[in-house]
């Protein structure tokens, strides 16, 4: 209770307050806190207090029943704690976030109880203003605008911002709402980032090492909780714009049979917007092996000539080391044997009477030569060929050498009553002679005038020197290979002016030149550049192959164009097994501008073409591999023919076609049959040499003539040589005959035979063979008789033990035994008379065979009948003489190239004109049945 001197003070006090108007205001926590205040009630007003707890002088005017929030929708409520003293208590009704509101402010009020129980009367305080700020967590991660970003940079610059990334936090208070920090995630990469989120590049950055950079970045807010997902930052490294040609590959594979391959078919010209008005292309096929991507290893040079159509006799002058050509042994040997390098200190001395001494006023020389400058201060001659006095003088008759980078030829004429100057040196000065490079010359002689083709291209003498003739002499002359031999004017004669460089294929034709069309089929290639659908380049570009299509050249105004024709541009390769290994290829541009002095300068394109490893054939040589003649036939002046059935077939393995169910074989044993040529092929004799004596191979020249074969015959065997088909070679081999002239003193000879393509690439199984003589017995008609009876092959035997017991059963019933005796005796006639009459046919065949192969020289004799024994043949089929006509017919059809589906036709017409009485197929082993007779039972 208040006393009558507190009552006015009081009230002074609650007038002041409630003239000021009083607030409150609170800070809540969402489900956590809330605010409690007291409210006092006098009776000259009904203004509720601020603070203080009052006891009423009236029993209910002094309590404080309710508070009164004023709102709509508002999470708070506020209940009375304590009627007397007016506390009270503001709390939360539903959940508070702050991220949907961060502060309230509302109205309330208080209501005493001095009205009675009905609420309608209660007196309310003043309106008091609640303000209340909520409190944030830090509940959410930060997180990115974009999921990546991405940004494009020019190499060799440092940038002070690339890109920037943001992240943004849904937190409400500035404290978790904030980003605060950026962090690069990736390790190891040339950028970093600052607080607002821009990436740099801490150092240069290079296109050529490396393209396209990816790193990931990452988020911290000011509470340090980081981003929940890291984004991906790609930067794209583009290089500085340098004119060039782009989008080409260094390295293009070439599969071996595919034909015609484009090379660059996305390639397009950068000029970085320069002012191009007119550009020239060249594009080069190049390789550091001899004939400039022509593959000339492939085959000798004497084999192309042969291909192109060449003259014969030609004479190689560095033929491969051999027991026949061993003047080419000492020399350095290239990787292929047809190359020889000459460092300067070595020649060769071509033997006498491989080349006349007279060339007479036509003759050709070919070479394929590289060489570089020649070595030292002062340049010297390189002799190259040379033919001089072999002793007392030193006249050069004729040379081919090279001084200073230029090629000279000298041919100085034998004095012949003409007391004039006559043409002697000829001179050509070209870059290509010491280019380091492999070049094809060919020097054609028709005296006086000398012409060089030089890759197929022709080229006149710059400088021709006369001379006087050489006047007569009888000193003999010595050609030489890489120097030139002095022989007199020294103290001991020996080489000089030795040559610096490789050659191969170093030939002379002697009383005849080469035609133009011989010489640009040797020079050309089986491989080269192409044009895919010359149609569609357009007439705005104009283009130009050199004669071995080994360089192309292209011109336009229009760059569009200029691409689109050197994307049609393509490599082809027609041989059938090319060498595996690298072809150079080089792209080379000229730009011309419009009205500029300084033009851009586009860089050569170098790559290279790789022609992978052709499918290997499997050459296999098939045949009879042994038999018997009678010594008659190797008496003959026809001898015995080798193989007469002899098969050639080559076959390669073949990728199985995908999807097909069908073939049960592997994929690697799936054999498919090709036909190509050979160039070689040997018939070595076994167990010793010929004897010339007694014994020889023959083999008619017109039948290598008319298949445009050589061969060599020694007492070690014969050698046929030359391209062509394997048809071809077959029926060479099927004429080649052994003749001996004393076969009694032979018991088999034994020979080999073995093929090759491609210098030896590619050689064939070893066939041997083995021929023996048939050997000859004769006996009586009685001896021959009773052997007959004892063993007929072709008959039952007699069983001879029922015989005797036949006869023994005799001697108890007599009448039995005559009956047993009597058809025992018809039975021995019977047997008698089928033997004799087998005996007869066998005869007139034997004879019918002799005579067709017109070596009958066997007499029937009816006294002293013969058997020949030969258990390896069969019975020959009488009457093949007739097709022998049509069998020589079929015969000169394959020298043309024809199937191989006559020849064995040929072999057999071949063989009954020989009279071998081989089968109707020529096949031998499971083929050939035995004779009717079998001597391992005859008795001599």
């Amino acid at each position: 209770m208040l006393s009558t001197t507190q009552l006015p003070r009081l009230k002074k006090e609650i007038h002041r307050l409630l003239a000021k108007g009083s607030q409150e205001k609170a800070s809540l926590k969402p489900y956590s806190e809330t605010f409690c205040w007291g409210a006092l009630w006098g009776w000259e007003t009904s203004t509720p207090l601020a603070s203080g707890v009052l006891g009423g002088w009236h029993s209910l005017a002094g309590e404080i029943c309710a508070f009164k929030i004023h709102g709509q929708e508002l999470p708070f409520e506020a209940v009375v704690l304590n009627k007397t003293s007016g506390e009270g208590r503001l709390r939360a009704k539903s959940p508070i976030d702050c991220e949907l509101q961060k502060e309230y402010t509302f109205i309330i009020q208080a209501y005493d109880c001095g009205a009675g129980p009905r609420e309608t009367a209660w007196k309310k305080s003043h309106k008091a203003v609640v303000h209340i700020q909520v409190k944030d967590v830090n509940e959410f991660a930060p997180a990115f605008k974009e999921p990546a970003y991405k940004a494009v940079v020019t190499e060799g610059k440092i940038y002070d911002s690339i890109l920037q990334v943001e992240a943004v936090d849904e937190d409400c208070s500035p404290q978790y709402s904030q980003i605060c920090n950026y962090e690069i995630v990736t390790t190891d990469v040339p950028f970093a980032i600052d607080r607002n989120g821009n990436i740099r590049n801490t150092e240069k950055l290079s296109y050529d090492k490396q393209h396209q950079y990816e790193i990931l970045v990452t988020a911290y807010d000011c509470g340090q909780k980081p981003a929940a997902q890291d984004t991906l930052v790609q930067v794209d490294v583009k290089p500085v714009c340098k004119p060039g040609w782009q989008d080409w590959a260094k390295r293009i594979e070439y599969q071996p049979g595919s034909g015609s391959m484009a090379l660059f078919p996305s390639i397009h010209l950068e000029t970085c917007d320069g002012a191009v008005s007119s550009l020239q292309v060249t594009a080069e096929l190049q390789t550091n092996y001899i004939g400039k991507g022509c593959d000339r290893e492939t085959y000798s040079e004497k084999s192309l000539q042969k291909l192109c159509g060449a003259s014969s006799g030609i004479i190689d002058l560095l033929p491969s080391p051999s027991s026949a050509t061993n003047w080419t042994a000492g020399l350095l040997v290239d990787s292929s044997e047809m190359i020889f390098k000459f460092d300067g200190r070595q020649g060769a001395k071509i033997p006498d009477g491989i080349v006349p001494k007279n060339l007479t006023d036509q003759f050709t020389i070919t070479m394929w030569m590289r060489h570089g400058p020649s070595p030292g201060v002062r340049a010297e001659k390189e002799t190259i060929l040379c033919n001089s006095d072999k002793t007392e003088m030193n006249r050069h008759h004729y040379a081919l050498y090279v001084h200073n980078c230029r090629l000279v030829f000298l041919l100085r004429k034998d004095f012949d009553q003409a007391d004039t100057f006559r043409p002697a040196e000829f001179h050509w000065k070209l870059d290509q002679i010491c280019d380091k490079e492999w070049h094809y010359y060919v020097i054609n002689v028709e005296f006086p005038v000398v012409t060089l083709y030089m890759d197929g291209a022709t080229y006149e003498p710059y400088l021709v020197t006369n001379d006087w003739p050489i006047h007569p002499s009888h000193i003999a002359m010595q050609l030489t290979v890489g120097a030139c031999w002095q022989g007199g004017e020294v103290a001991k004669p020996r080489f000089a002016q030795f040559f610096h460089g490789s050659l191969a294929s170093l030939t002379i034709r002697p009383g005849k030149m080469e035609s133009q069309k011989v010489i640009s089929c040797l020079q050309a290639c089986k491989e080269g550049l192409d044009i895919n659908s010359l149609e569609s380049l357009g007439q705005g570009i104009k283009y130009h192959f050199n004669p071995s299509q080994s360089i192309l050249v292209m011109e336009g105004d229009d760059i569009g164009n200029i691409n689109r024709a050197l994307q049609k541009v393509s490599y082809i390769n027609s041989r059938q097994f090319p060498t595996a290994g690298v072809r150079r290829l080089r792209v080379s541009s000229k730009v011309q501008c419009f009205g500029e002095d300084v033009c851009i300068s586009i860089p050569d394109v170098d790559a290279y073409v790789m022609v992978l490893q052709a499918m290997e054939p499997q050459i296999t040589l098939r045949g009879t591999e042994r038999f018997w003649r009678p010594a008659s036939q190797f008496e003959s002046a026809r001898g015995v023919i080798l193989f007469p059935d002899i098969k050639i077939v080559s076959t390669f393995a073949k990728a199985e076609a995908p999807g097909d169910v069908k073939t049960t074989a592997p994929k690697s044993a799936v054999l498919d049959e090709m036909l190509h040529n050979l160039d070689f092929c040997d018939i070595l004799v076994l167990g010793g040499d010929l004897d010339p004596r007694q014994e020889c191979l023959e083999l008619n020249h017109s039948e290598l003539h008319q298949r445009h074969l050589d061969a060599t015959n020694s007492t070690a065997g014969y050698s046929i040589y030359g391209v062509g088909s394997m048809s071809r070679y077959e029926q060479v081999l099927r004429h080649i005959r052994y003749r001996n002239w004393h076969p009694t003193s032979l018991d088999a000879r034994r020979f080999r035979v073995k093929c090759s393509e491609l210098n030896g690439r590619y050689t064939s199984n070893e066939f041997n063979l083995e021929v023996s003589v048939l050997r000859e017995v004769r006996l009586s008609d009685k001896e021959h008789v009773n052997h007959l009876i004892v063993q007929p092959p072709f008959l039952q035997s007699v069983h001879h033990p029922e015989t005797r017991s036949s006869i023994q059963r005799s001697s108890v019933v007599p009448s039995i035994a005559t009956v047993v005796i009597i058809i025992s005796v018809c039975m021995l006639v019977f047997v008698v008379a089928m033997g004799v009459y087998r005996i007869r046919i066998a005869h007139q065949h034997f004879v019918q065979e002799t005579e067709a192969a017109k070596e009958a020289e066997m007499d029937w004799d009816d006294s002293a009948l013969t058997i020949t024994v030969n258990p390896m043949e069969k019975h020959e089929d009488p009457g093949r003489g007739e097709e022998e006509t049509e069998g020589e017919e079929e015969e000169e059809a394959e020298e043309d190239g024809s199937s191989s589906s006559s020849d064995s036709d040929d072999s057999e017409e071949e063989e009954e004109e020989e009279g071998m009485g081989r089968g109707r197929h020529g096949q031998s082993g499971a083929r050939q049945g035995q004779l009717e007779w079998d001597d391992s039972t005859l008795s001599y």
